[in-house]
């Protein structure tokens, strides 16, 4: 398997764990990647054991002092949102897709990078949150080359047809879509954003060269493999990470020594009480006090590294 089939495995095994999937979902999502029965059985039991034996993380979280998890209200952001418009460009291979929401006067760009289930409506909404606080934001459909992410009817299809994709197709892309905003928001900085896999995807796009970058901000997402990011020095990077989502969390080190062996600007948080996803309010482990806490500290770094 690749390192992205193995993360969406084990993510998909995760959630059963948590009680967030039935056995026999998970061994049917497991299987839409490539898993026989034998291998993710045996891989449901190890992320179980994993779980009991994990110990509480080393990092010491950031205090946020916000409201509980349970509290209600709009997910911080929406209530200013604007609305997103569908768009194509030409891509590296073909035309890419993208939802985009124009700031009225843009203080700066920002690339948003979904999540393992494709560019659906809750990516849409929060690139009209960053539209809505000043910065014009293009979120990009990683699966355009295969139709769009509207062309799968069972999300669990999308999901399995992203982790066939090769990486280097995932980082040229992102490259084309972060073009595509320099054209669409001239003369301003820009940043790119992403969640869970997208998180991962803004370090592999860092890893890769970024140069364009002014700041960029993945959310719980997994490290890769002895990653360099001296080219992409000019990017201040503002990560997230749940204190509960050992399995993530655990990546932070490497990051932090790159970071720190690339001479580059960072904050990397652990929100306390938080789990993987804590940011999408559509979502099971959704928690409103790190989602308000991290929202307030994206507005604070992109006040001081895009304008």
């Amino acid at each position: 398997m690749t390192p992205l089939q193995r993360y969406i495995a084990e993510e998909i095994a995760t959630d059963h764990v948590d009680g967030l999937l039935s056995r026999r979902e998970a061994l049917r999502r497991l299987a839409l990647i490539g898993m026989g029965t034998a291998a993710a059985t045996a891989l449901i039991a190890a992320c179980g054991e994993q779980k009991t034996a994990a110990p509480p993380t080393s990092e010491s979280p950031t205090p946020s002092p916000t409201p509980s998890p349970s509290a209600g209200g709009p997910p911080p952001g929406s209530a200013g949102a604007l609305p997103t418009s569908p768009i194509t460009w030409a891509g590296p291979a073909g035309q890419l897709q993208g939802a985009w929401a124009a700031a009225p006067q843009p203080r700066g760009g920002v690339l948003v990078i979904h999540e393992n289930k494709g560019l659906n409506d809750w990516v849409r909404s929060v690139a009209g949150r960053f539209a809505g606080i000043g910065y014009s934001a293009l979120a990009i459909d990683l699966l355009s080359g295969q139709g769009g992410t509207a062309a799968f009817s069972d999300p669990a299809a999308a999901t399995a047809a992203l982790s066939k994709i090769a990486p280097e197709e995932f980082v040229a892309n992102l490259k084309s879509g972060v073009d595509e905003l320099a054209r669409r928001v001239p003369d301003h900085k820009l940043a790119a954003v992403g969640f869970c896999m997208g998180g991962g995807l803004v370090w592999q796009l860092l890893a890769a060269g970024a140069p364009q970058l002014a700041a960029a901000v993945p959310f719980y997402g997994p490290a890769p493999d002895n990653p360099d990011f001296s080219g992409s020095r000019g990017a201040a990077v503002l990560a997230f990470y749940g204190a509960l989502d050992q399995r993530v969390t655990s990546t932070e080190p490497v990051v932090r020594a790159a970071l720190e062996k690339a001479g580059m600007v960072h904050d990397l948080v652990t929100e306390p009480d938080a789990n993987h996803a804590f940011f999408n309010d559509t979502g099971d482990r959704y928690n409103a006090a790190a989602a308000a806490d991290a929202w307030r500290r994206v507005q604070d770094w992109f006040g001081q590294h895009l304008g």
